[in-house]
């Protein structure tokens, strides 16, 4: 088993910049992608960004592409998710998950532990 533990999230204005933590314990041997995904009120579950096993390889949502940066440390299977810019649309639910495969990952199902999520509010 891997237990994730977000930090991070609050409230602040449009414009502004917040970094959101994540740290993976337990069976940490066989992580490989580690991604972001939010979900806002009344909305589904979306992918926001991804990092491979190495950090050699990353994708990012359209919607915060330009304005978010995925970093991970593996010696403390870390991952950060720097959100620069933030709009009142990023305003939702950040979740952190790990997943078991190799390469990018952007897909809910292909994710097998998540964090319990940490909520980022943008205001306008």
């Amino acid at each position: 088993q891997v237990q994730l533990v977000e930090s991070g999230g609050g409230s602040v204005q449009a414009g502004d910049s917040l970094r959101l933590s994540c740290v993976a314990s337990g069976r940490t041997f066989n992580i490989y992608a580690m991604g972001w995904f939010r979900q806002a009120p009344g909305n589904e579950r979306e992918f926001v960004a991804c990092i491979s096993r190495n950090g050699g390889l990353t994708s990012f949502a359209d919607s915060v592409k330009g304005r978010f940066i995925i970093s991970r440390i593996n010696a403390n299977s870390t991952v950060f998710l720097q959100m620069n810019s933030l709009k009142p649309e990023d305003t939702a639910v950040y979740y952190c998950a790990v997943s078991r495969r190799e390469g990018i990952r952007t897909i809910i199902s292909e994710y097998d532990y998540w964090g319990q999520g940490t909520q980022v509010t943008v205001s306008s």
